[in-house]
């Protein structure tokens, strides 16, 4: 019986889920959309991006499944719920929503997810830091809805 474990878990190993890397900053890529100062930018890269754009940057155990597994359909999901890499592409309703959710989810502690931050430690975010995204989302925010009412 162990030894059929072990072959079955080296044999998984075999099966690879795609990564989700692209080639470059898309033109509908938030930081190419909305106004976003380096420092926000920055913050989004480190504690967003990795779930929430076309461009992750994997672990090493990420290759070890069904590690990865679990990891493709976070990003999966993730990108569902907000595609930072496809922001512009979004209707101005759509973004205006996504920006109240990411000030919200931030605020509420939401986001970043507490199990991404417990291995990610540079993706956990000081109350200084959340202020910034905060305050920078809530402004984009009222400059589309100035734009588009």
């Amino acid at each position: 019986m162990l030894i059929i474990l072990l072959l079955v878990l080296i044999a998984i190993q075999l099966v690879q889920p795609a990564r989700n890397t692209s080639g470059g900053v898309l033109p509908s890529d938030i930081s190419k959309t909305v106004s976003l100062p380096e420092n926000v930018h920055t913050l989004l890269r480190t504690a967003c991006y990795d779930c929430h754009s076309n461009h992750t940057l994997y672990p090493w155990y990420s290759y070890v499944q069904p590690v990865g597994w679990i990891l493709a359909n976070h990003i999966k999901e993730g990108k569902k719920e907000l595609n930072l890499s496809e922001f512009g592409s979004y209707p101005a309703r759509r973004q205006q929503s996504k920006l109240k959710a990411i000030a919200d989810q931030v605020r509420d502690g939401e986001m970043p997810l507490y199990s991404y931050t417990i291995i990610h430690r540079k993706a956990r975010l000081s109350n200084e830091e959340k202020a910034v995204i905060i305050h920078w989302a809530q402004n984009e925010m009222d400059s589309l809805e100035k734009i588009n009412p």
